[in-house]
């Protein structure tokens, strides 16, 4: 395997180590539970706050775009009319405090002692100072929030800006494919299944059937609505450029700085992904 390639393969197995870390804010109770606490009923109010916060009290415009696989109402009922509510800044620290509960309650006896916690923020975070921001909304708006004193802290914001990251250019490779956001969805869903996503993304029946048909007439979906051969195919060219844009970080840090900083996340990340739903196909250790 020549650099470049090991550096892609280890930008996707980094990936399946930060997600877990980051999505305990979605999927773990304490997240929503502050989120609730500062005022803001509903999950979807304090996602949409949380997650939109650090690019400043924006509509939903740059929202429907950044984040992607939502229906566009879905933005639009809560931004801008959420920051009437709660500030940016006071949505990300209740976002901040919310993820260090949860990490804190999922991992239990793996949680590192202070000080291993502390080189371990700092080992994530040196992976955060390789990343370049071009044409990554979520990564560099993240990336320039002030870094905190508590290493949990730090080390959730260090997986959440790679995370986020990894997100903006996973959506270019989706656009440069030709691909919008409810076709990824059902793309994504023919291939991992994910009962549900329509709804919870908030597309209406037509259009997620329409987005069906674009696929079938570019021959990706068969017509029962599985992956055709092409489908899986040029689904594979999307999750290859998505890891060769995520793989700088991993080629500066080098392959043995990463597998060990690998070996050290699997525990926690494992832990953390105990609380991810089966229906959702997030980045998991293996085993």
């Amino acid at each position: 395997m020549n650099a470049p390639e090991q550096a892609a393969n280890d930008a996707h197995l980094m990936w399946t180590l930060f997600e877990p870390l980051h999505t305990v804010v979605y999927f773990g109770p304490e997240a929503p539970a502050a989120f609730a606490e500062a005022g803001l009923r509903g999950f979807w109010r304090g996602y949409f706050a949380g997650r939109a916060a650090p690019l400043g009290p924006v509509g939903a415009a740059p929202v429907v775009a950044s984040f992607f696989s939502f229906a566009p109402p879905m933005a639009e009922r809560a931004l801008p009319a959420v920051w009437d509510l709660i500030t940016p800044a006071d949505a990300l620290r209740v976002r901040r405090d919310g993820a260090v509960a949860a990490l804190r309650a999922v991992l239990g006896a793996d949680l590192p002692a202070a000080g291993e916690l502390a080189d371990l923020a700092g080992e994530l975070e040196a992976a955060v100072d390789c990343l370049d921001p071009a044409g990554r909304v979520l990564g560099a708006a993240n990336a320039a929030l002030p870094r905190s004193d508590e290493p949990l802290a730090r080390l959730w914001q260090a997986a959440t800006t790679l995370r986020e990251h990894r997100g903006d250019g996973h959506i270019a490779a989706l656009v440069a494919a030709g691909v919008d956001g409810c076709e990824a969805l059902v793309w994504r869903t023919a291939r991992d299944g994910g009962a549900g996503e329509r709804e919870y993304r908030g597309w209406a029946e037509e259009q997620w059937a329409a987005a069906g048909a674009r696929l079938a007439d570019r021959g990706w979906l068969a017509g029962d609505g599985s992956l055709t051969e092409a489908g899986r195919e040029e689904r594979r060219g999307v999750e290859a450029a998505t890891d060769r844009a995520a793989a700088a970080p991993w080629r500066e840090l080098g392959q043995r700085r990463t597998a060990l900083l690998a070996e050290r996340l699997t525990p926690l990340a494992r832990a953390a992904g105990t609380l991810i739903p089966p229906i959702h196909p997030i980045g998991v250790p293996r085993v």
